[in-house]
């Protein structure tokens, strides 16, 4: 086994999918893909509506569009020329929405830069659209409530493979829809949700006559609408993996991708995040974190759990526990350090000849791999992907149910320089939040309130300075330390200002 674990580790080091430059950090999440974002939709209505493409695919199952080849997100709008220096590792030119052409919605500044090559192509995806959600007429029936318009920003990181990351930038906003569509009259119903839905009006079900208790309870609880969307959010996510794993065959999706999502639905931004890309709210010069990294790390103990509950998933290979260091065959029978799923701190425990698997977990910080194989735990697809030169599947192990965080835009007054900030993983490598809020006030006093570009300009900056500058010792940031070798996307997305909400 720890031959097998080697092999793998110098494998993926080298670089999968295409040569590793020199200059690249070691990265495990070698990926390859080409992504085609869905068509741009319009600037932001006065009052909400749908953009073209949402409303031509408002009812219609969520389809993936036939495969082309290498593209970058719609949005861009590249020629062929500008197409081929997007996907120059050289020259890493920063590609970014052209004034000149369509402007995104909220006038959300973009940026993006390819690796410097560690995979043939870039390998994060970008979406941006606005979506109308009709609702669902054979489950609710008042004709009186019209749809919902929801405005939706998205960045999957690919690893192993591009399909997943495309199919996910192409759907994830139609599943997203989709399950929005029951809700589309209770969304704009002050009163409290109901507990079942049935055709017609509203009505509780299951509420039996005698029961006083049970309808003291129900009037007792509070079900806030907005955990409603974020159920719906964390479902389509959910079929938008069943989706991939249907039809990865059919569609060559294969690989896997972590995502990144944000929703701005009736005043309130959900923030969905499964893998290690990152967002936060930088208001009035405070930083909000509005997600987590999910790594083998971070999520130590609900793998440790799963592998304690189904051992049969670790194959006879690994082990849930954890040690500080590797176990040698001599020392079993004396006592070392180790952790179980249900630990915190560390404990002493006998070494038995068990113990000498590989660990479930391995490695700290960036380096920190699961089965010695990934270094997230949760994202779209890898339903394939096996520990190297063995039969188990680690897709048991990742889950694809992100952590939705709620941001209440109604309780606060903001101003033009307050921001949501998304950035795949190559951004957040090698520069923190603290290094991002300061790039976003410096470069936002530069500009005039009511400049559109001032949001652009800033994604710029942010992609310029982490990517940093190629010198004879690779890409070095100011103070030369090295620059991010991967892929780097960034939204900037204005939470203040004009033509942002209603």
């Amino acid at each position: 086994m720890l031959g097998r674990v080697r092999s793998a580790m110098a494998q993926l080091v080298g670089g999968l999918g295409g040569g590793g430059s020199p200059s690249s950090p070691p990265s495990v999440s070698a990926s390859s893909g080409s992504a085609a974002a869905a068509p741009p939709p319009p600037p932001p209505p006065a009052a909400p509506g749908p953009s073209a493409s949402a409303t031509a695919a408002s009812t219609g199952p969520c389809r993936e569009p036939p495969r082309s080849s290498f593209s970058r997100p719609a949005f861009l709008q590249l020629t062929p020329e500008e197409l081929l220096r997007a996907d120059d590792h050289t020259g890493r030119a920063v590609q970014s929405p052209r004034e000149s052409r369509r402007r995104l919605p909220w006038s959300t500044g973009y940026a993006e830069v390819i690796n410097a090559g560690k995979s043939q192509h870039n390998e994060d995806q970008a979406c941006c659209e606005a979506v109308y959600v009709e609702k669902r007429r054979a489950v609710r029936n008042n004709p009186g409530t019209k749809g919902l318009t929801f405005y939706y920003w998205g960045l999957f990181d690919g690893h192993a493979g591009s399909g997943a990351a495309v199919m996910a930038s192409k759907l994830l906003h139609f599943q997203i829809r989709d399950q929005l569509r029951d809700l589309v009259d209770i969304l704009q119903d002050s009163s409290l949700p109901p507990i079942c839905l049935e055709d017609g009006p509203r009505t509780v079900l299951g509420e039996p006559t005698g029961f006083l208790w049970l309808r003291k309870m129900l009037r007792s609880q509070t079900m806030p609408c907005h955990s409603l969307v974020v159920g719906a959010i964390e479902n389509a996510f959910k079929q938008m993996d069943i989706q991939i794993e249907q039809e990865r065959v059919a569609r060559h999706a294969s690989g896997g991708c972590c995502a990144l999502a944000a929703v701005y639905l009736l005043g309130k931004f959900y923030v969905a995040n499964a893998g290690d890309s990152r967002a936060i709210i930088i208001r009035n010069g405070e930083i909000i974190p509005m997600s987590r990294e999910f790594t083998p790390e971070t999520e130590r103990q609900r793998l440790q759990f799963l592998g304690f509950l189904r051992p049969e998933l670790l194959g006879n290979e690994f082990t849930h526990l954890e040690f500080p260091r590797r176990i040698q065959h001599k020392e079993v029978g004396k006592k070392m350090l180790y952790r179980d799923q249900n630990m915190n701190g560390w404990a002493y425990k006998r070494i038995e000849e068990d113990d000498l698997k590989f660990p479930l977990v391995y490695g700290e910080g960036k380096k920190a791999r699961m089965m010695a194989t990934i270094g997230v735990t949760r994202g779209l697809g890898d339903h394939d992907l096996k520990v190297y030169s063995s039969n188990i599947h680690i897709k048991p192990f990742l889950s694809c149910t992100p952590e939705v965080r709620v941001y209440d835009l109604t309780q606060y007054e903001h101003c033009p320089d307050d921001v949501l900030v998304l950035g795949t993983d190559g951004l957040w490598d090698v520069t923190n939040d603290r290094e991002v809020a300061n790039v976003v006030f410096d470069v936002l006093m530069g500009y005039e309130p009511n400049d559109p570009c001032r949001y652009t300009m800033v994604a710029q900056e942010l992609v310029v300075r982490s990517r940093g500058v190629l010198k004879e010792r690779g890409w070095r940031l100011a103070n030369d330390k090295l620059g991010s070798g991967d892929d780097i996307s960034v939204f900037v997305i204005p939470l203040g200002g004009p033509g942002n909400y209603t």
